[in-house]
């Protein structure tokens, strides 16, 4: 039966049953409304957008690697440098290397020059030996080195030593600076093919651990497997540290001086090498490692002594011919645009006066004075000597029993020598400053005094290591007199402090950045313009130039040429304000091979980067959260500390070995890195007071 119970669906919807029914809501009121854009053809836009910028950036990662190949190994490039260290004495590394020249250039294998061309592998090689034995010549080579090959011998009578204890300690010194590309160069194979690859895979495997995945093992016996390994090479990408990439520098492969009538004692230093890594300006300043900053007053555009495509029946690398290099042009500074040479600021000696008190001032000056003079409530039966104590902590919070006792770094600094240029020193008069004292005067101690003073400095660092801070109260001398410049805090972390309070007036010769990080990017990106534009004032890189470096002691470029012959000397060009000097401060850890204690203030020598100098540093704590840090008397093993020093500015990053001075040669103590240049860093001294608790009745 039909009626009122049968099944009534909803019919279906036909307004946009069609494609061609979809748009005609549209076309109705097109005249009255504006349209909405096409989401469809918006999301496609982005994507086309997203596509094409992903090809640019192909594009420009491909554009860089093709550059800096062809700036690597083109016929303008200079020549790469292969470092060959021994990593046991038993390994003849000279023989390794007349063994590589002869395969390069075999016309030129009997030249004194360690640089050759070989148009055959269409590659041009420097070739030195690192001298086992000699820490601060390997130190050197290993800061300019494209290629570190690193050789052992794998004879039954040295299976046991691959690797003996100063290959050990100058690979960890490497990794530090940071190790270019690395390879292991395996000698002294057993000749039976079989013996041999066990051979090699039992060094490989010892040797494995000290090495890093990327780096490969390779005989080295015979001339087929060195053209093995040199063909592998000149098809590597070489990789170097990035702070090497950052500022143009020359090895010097010849060094002259020229004495200066004008300034007696002072002579013109001449370097003569190939221009690596970036364009140098004769505008800048450069420094030469372990001499210091200098001005250029010329720089000379010589004819390469070894060209990778030479004419045919002329030998370039003969000997005889080298003293009489051809110039080709010379720059000259422009005194207008020349940097100078600004090492300390000068101040303003009335930038520290105030203008002439108002009415007010005086009134607020006399009623401080007032509540100053008026006597403090003190208990009943407390002495003269407690009183005192109650005084002069007026404006500190001594009841809480977790104070901490501070002294702040500048109001107790000394501060006035800043032309010592070493460190940041304290003038209180502890017993381990008396001994500083001591220890800097060792040359006019006997022998037994010093091992005195050495055997007291270990048993304070063992004591300051089990009981930091620690201070017993002094007998013969009142507390509140003797710890006058301490105040109580309640804590390091939350307390404010003034970094500018109490500053003597010598330390306002030193330069202060109101925003470091962006400076150091403006100077960053301004190299990167001169080195992309092409201009009468700047050398490329890979040209082979003299640098004509002013002003130097002649005493001490008598020194530098003779240390030339034991490793490479280094020129650096130095970046906007990298020769002014102000606060800087490195992370550094205690070397597991140095057992001596470390003491602040102890004379020590950088090595940051290319630079070298003296300094006596101050240690801290590293506190992350906080604006204030507390000093440390030594540098404790296992942890990393901060270490404060004056020193001419550089940009991070930067590695940084610490040496200490021995009595044959300096010994490594520490590594590092640069962490910030911040002379407002605040430095707090924190004493723990000891002693018998006396009870006043």
């Amino acid at each position: 039966m039909g009626g009122a119970r049968d099944q009534v669906n909803k019919a279906h919807k036909t307004r946009f049953s069609s494609k061609a029914t979809r748009q005609i809501h549209k076309t109705s009121n097109a005249g009255n409304r504006i349209s909405k854009p096409n989401k469809k053809n918006a999301a496609k836009g982005a994507r086309d957008a997203r596509i094409q910028r992903s090809k640019m950036l192909r594009t420009q990662k491909r554009d860089a690697l093709l550059k800096e190949k062809r700036a690597s190994s083109g016929q303008n490039s200079p020549p790469r440098v292969i470092v060959l260290f021994g990593l046991s004495s038993s390994v003849n590394t000279k023989v390794l290397a007349k063994e590589l020249l002869e395969l390069l250039s075999p016309e030129d294998a009997g030249a004194a020059s360690a640089t050759v061309a070989s148009p055959s592998y269409h590659l041009r090689a420097t070739v030195l030996v690192a001298p086992h034995g000699d820490l601060m010549s390997c130190i050197e080579m290993a800061k300019v080195a494209d290629l570190f090959a690193f050789v052992t011998d794998a004879s039954p009578c040295s299976s046991n030593s691959h690797i003996d204890q100063f290959g050990a300690q100058c690979l960890s010194f490497f990794r530090s600076l940071g190790l270019p590309s690395s390879v292991v160069l395996i000698r002294n194979l057993h000749c039976d093919p079989h013996k041999r690859n066990d051979m090699r895979k039992m060094c490989a495997s010892s040797l494995a651990s000290e090495f890093t995945d990327d780096s490969k093992f390779y005989p080295a016996d015979t001339k087929e497997e060195l053209h093995k390994f040199m063909s592998v090479f000149k098809e590597q990408r070489p990789s170097v540290p990035h702070w090497r990439g950052q500022r143009a520098y020359v090895m010097a492969e010849e060094v002259d001086l020229v004495v200066d009538d004008k300034n007696p004692g002072t002579c013109t230093l001449s370097l003569t090498g190939y221009l690596r890594a970036r364009s140098l300006s004769v505008n800048q300043l450069v420094h030469v490692s372990g001499v210091g900053d200098f001005q250029l007053c010329k720089i000379d555009v010589l004819k390469d002594p070894c060209p990778l495509i030479a004419k045919k029946g002329h030998n370039m690398m003969d000997s005889d011919e080298l003293p009489s290099v051809q110039v080709l042009h010379s720059l000259v500074p422009d005194p207008l645009k020349q940097e100078p040479l600004l090492v300390e600021n000068v101040p303003d000696p009335l930038g520290g006066e105030q203008t002439f008190p108002t009415q007010e001032d005086m009134d607020l000056a006399k009623e401080f004075n007032r509540q100053k003079k008026q006597k403090r409530a003190v208990p009943r039966g407390t002495s003269e000597y407690q009183a005192a104590w109650f005084e002069g902590d007026e404006d500190s919070d001594l009841e809480d029993g977790n104070d901490d006792m501070l002294m702040d770094e500048e109001q107790d600094g000394n501060h006035s020598d800043l032309d010592d240029k070493s460190s940041l020193e304290f003038g209180d008069s502890d017993e381990e400053t008396q001994a500083d004292t001591m220890m800097t005067d060792g040359e006019q101690l006997t022998k037994e005094q010093i091992e005195a003073e050495i055997r007291k400095i270990k048993e304070a660092h063992a004591e300051d290591e089990e009981y930091p801070d620690e201070v017993d109260t002094p007998t013969d001398v009142l507390a509140h007199k003797r710890f006058a410049k301490y105040r109580g805090l309640k804590s390091i972390r939350t307390s404010a402090w003034n970094p500018k309070q109490s500053l003597p007036p010598d330390y306002a010769r030193l330069f202060e950045f109101e925003n470091f990080a962006r400076t150091q990017k403006a100077v960053l990106a301004k190299a990167q313009d001169i080195e992309q534009s092409s201009n009468d004032e700047s050398v490329p890189t890979g040209t082979y130039v003299r640098l004509h470096v002013k002003e130097v002691l002649s005493d001490v470029a008598s020194k530098l040429r003779e240390a030339s012959k034991r490793f490479p000397v280094i020129a650096c060009g130095l970046l906007q304000h990298e020769s002014k000097m102000s606060v800087l401060h490195f992370s550094v850890k205690k070397h597991e091979t140095y057992d001596a204690p470390i003491k602040s203030k102890e004379s020590l020598i950088f090595h940051v980067g290319f630079r070298q100098f003296v300094a006596r540093p101050i240690f801290s704590s590293d506190a992350i959260r906080s604006g204030n840090h507390k000093l440390e008397r030594f540098l404790h093993p296992g942890r990393f500390s901060m270490a404060s020093v004056y020193a001419p500015v550089s940009f991070p990053p930067l590695p940084l070995i610490v040496f200490k001075q021995g009595d044959v040669e300096p010994t490594v103590a520490a590594v590092g890195t640069l962490r910030s240049i911040d002379p407002d860093r605040i430095i707090l001294k924190r004493i723990i007071l000891t002693g018998l608790v006396f009870c006043f009745l």
